[in-house]
C-alpha cells in the first residue's frame, strides 16, 4: 500500500493548473447582468461589503469545517476577463435578439483589476451557522462578480471536510482512506473532495490527480478484475506480489472470502521468504464484522498478526460505528461514494449577502435581507467573528460590527434563538476568526501546507469536541449589532 507524498503544492495554483487561466466566466449570468446595470447606473464603484456564510450545519453535525480557501486565493489571484471571455459575452442576446452588453462595458471588463479587501477564516477552522466564512469589501460591481465563484469554491469542500470529520471520528484512531473518485461529480468534484476529505481527517486518497495537484498522500491496492484475470485466485495473489512486493494488500472476496484469506496467507508466506511483508487483506462485501473476526484469527494463527484488515463497500460513519459495536476486527477503512458525494446532503447551502454600502457622502448604510423565515434573515454591518475562550474552554462566538469598535472585555451579546443578553466572564479572551487574504487587490495570504491545515483542523475538532458542553454551541450578536439589526428590521433599509 504505497504512500507516495508528492512535493507540496504551496507554490502552485491547482485551480488554474486544472483549468484555463481565466475563470471569470465561472459565474451565473445574473451576476454579469447586475454588474452591467451597476455600470450603466453609475454605481459600479460604490463601496460595499458582502458576507459568505451558511445557515444550517450539514449532516445534523455540531459544527462544520471551513474549507476551500486555497482555491479562493488561487481564483482571486488569477481573476481577469480575457479577450476570449469578452468575445463570448459579446455574442449573448436578450429576448429581443439584441446584444445584452454594449462594447463599452466589455472593454471595461477586459481592463478590470480586482482591488477588493477579502478576509476569511483559515481552512480547517470549526465554524457555525451565520458566521461569515468570507468578508468581501470593495466596489459594488467587483463584489457582485465574486459571489457565484466564491460560493462554488467554498460550499462543496466545506461539506466534504465536515463529512470526513464525522467518518474519521467514527473510525477513532484507525486510518480512513478516501476512495470516491469513480463516483465523484466530475474531475474537479473528485479532486476537490479528495483534498477536503484529507483536511477533514482522512489519511490518504486513491485519487492520483489529487496527489499531484494538492499533495494529498496516495494509496491503493487492486480490484476484483485483477483476480478475475487469472484462472486461479492464488496465482493472482502470487503474481501481484511478484509485481508489487512493497504494496501487497490482497482483495479476498472475489469468490469465497475466507478461502481468499487462506490463499492470501500462502502468497504472504512466499512474499516473506523473498524478504517482503504482506501489508494485509481487503474485505469488500458480506458480513464485515463476522468475516473480519474470522479473517483476523486466520491471519494471527498463520503468523501474520501485523497484517491489516481493510474494509470498503459503501461505508460511512453509521456503518463504521455499527461494525465497531459488533466487534469487527478492521484496522483501515476505505470510504468512497458516501464521502466524496456527501451522500445524505448534496449541498451546504452557503449564501452571499450584502451587509453594508456607502452612499454618495462615503457614509456606510447597513442592509438586512428580511424574511418570514427567521433563519433567512441576514446580519448587517462590517462583520468580524470573535471566538471567546477562557482556560482553553470555548465560551462562544460573537459577531460584531467592526465600525462600532466594541470593547471585548465584558462584551454583551445575545445568542441566536435566545432572548436574554449574556456577558462574557472576566478574563475571557476573544480571537478574531476572519483574517486578511487580499488587501486592495493584492494577495496577502500565506498558504500553509496541506498537512498543516489537516493538523489545525484536527486541533480545532478536538478543542470543540472535548471542551464544549453546551448544545448547540453558543453563537450570537454583540449588543450594538443586535440593536442595529432590530432597527433595520423595522424599516425599509
Amino acid at each position: 500500500m504505497q504512500n507516495n507524498m508528492p512535493l507540496n503544492s504551496q507554490s502552485r495554483a491547482p485551480l488554474r493548473q486544472l483549468y484555463r487561466s481565466s475563470l471569470s466566466l465561472l459565474t451565473d449570468l445574473y451576476q454579469l447582468t447586475m454588474a452591467y446595470s451597476y455600470w450603466k447606473s453609475g454605481l459600479a464603484d460604490q463601496q460595499a461589503v458582502f458576507h459568505l456564510f451558511f445557515r444550517k450545519i450539514p449532516f445534523a453535525n455540531d459544527f462544520a469545517i471551513a474549507t476551500g480557501l486555497e482555491a479562493v486565493v488561487d481564483y482571486l489571484a488569477g481573476f481577469h476577463f480575457s479577450e476570449e471571455d469578452v468575445a463570448y459575452l459579446a455574442t449573448l442576446t436578450g429576448n429581443d435578439g439584441q446584444t445584452l452588453f454594449e462594447p463599452g462595458f466589455l472593454d471595461y471588463l477586459q481592463q478590470l483589476k480586482l482591488d477588493c479587501d477579502v478576509l476569511a477564516v483559515p481552512e480547517g477552522t470549526v465554524v457555525f451557522p451565520h458566521e461569515p466564512l468570507l468578508r468581501v469589501q470593495g466596489s459594488l460591481l467587483q463584489c457582485q462578480l465574486l459571489e457565484t465563484p466564491l460560493l462554488n469554491l467554498i460550499n462543496f469542500p466545506t461539506l466534504i471536510a465536515t463529512k470526513s470529520a464525522r467518518i474519521c471520528a467514527a473510525a477513532g484512531d484507525e486510518p480512513v482512506l478516501e476512495f470516491g473518485l469513480r463516483r465523484a461529480q466530475g474531475i474537479d468534484g473528485g479532486a476537490t473532495a479528495s483534498r477536503a476529505a484529507y483536511i477533514g481527517g482522512c489519511a490518504a486518497t486513491s485519487n492520483v490527480l489529487a496527489g499531484q495537484l494538492h499533495g494529498v498522500p496516495v494509496r491503493g491496492t487492486h480490484a476484483h478484475s485483477w483476480v478475475m484475470s487469472f484462472d486461479d485466485e492464488l496465482e493472482s495473489f502470487i503474481r501481484y506480489a511478484e509485481a508489487m512486493p512493497n504494496n501487497c494488500i490482497f482483495l479476498v472476496d472475489t469468490y469465497d472470502t475466507l478461502e481468499g484469506v487462506k490463499k492470501a496467507i500462502i502468497a504472504g508466506q512466499q512474499l516473506r521468504e523473498s524478504g517482503h511483508e504482506m501489508i494485509g487483506i481487503r474485505l469488500d462485501s458480506g458480513d464485515m464484522a463476522d468475516l473480519s473476526i474470522s479473517a483476523r484469527k486466520l491471519l494471527d494463527d498463520a503468523g501474520f498478526p501485523q497484517a491489516k484488515i481493510v474494509a470498503s463497500s459503501d461505508l460511512d460513519e453509521y456503518k463504521i460505528k455499527a461494525l465497531k459495536a459488533q466487534g469487527a476486527q478492521i484496522q483501515i477503512w476505505g470510504v468512497g461514494t458516501r464521502l466524496a458525494t456527501a451522500y445524505e446532503q448534496p449541498a451546504l447551502g452557503g449564501v452571499y449577502k450584502l451587509a453594508a454600502i456607502q452612499d454618495e457622502n462615503k457614509q456606510w448604510k447597513f442592509r438586512v435581507k428580511r424574511s418570514n423565515d427567521s433563519i433567512k434573515v441576514s446580519n448587517p454591518g462590517i462583520l468580524q467573528v470573535y471566538r471567546f475562550q477562557q482556560d482553553n474552554i470555548w465560551l462562544g462566538d460573537v459577531l460584531v460590527n467592526e465600525l462600532d469598535k466594541p470593547q471585548l472585555s465584558h462584551i454583551q451579546w445575545q445568542n441566536f434563538g435566545e432572548q436574554n443578553l449574556q456577558i462574557m466572564p472576566v478574563g475571557a479572551q476573544g480571537q478574531a476568526l476572519l483574517q486578511p487574504v487580499m488587501h486592495t487587490g493584492k494577495i496577502v495570504y500565506q498558504k500553509p501546507t496541506l498537512p498543516e491545515i489537516q493538523a489545525y483542523a484536527k486541533q480545532q475538532r478536538l478543542a470543540f469536541q472535548q471542551q464544549q458542553t453546551k448544545k448547540p454551541y453558543p453563537v450570537g450578536l454583540e449588543t450594538n449589532l443586535l440593536k442595529l439589526k432590530q432597527k433595520l428590521m423595522q424599516t425599509n433599509n
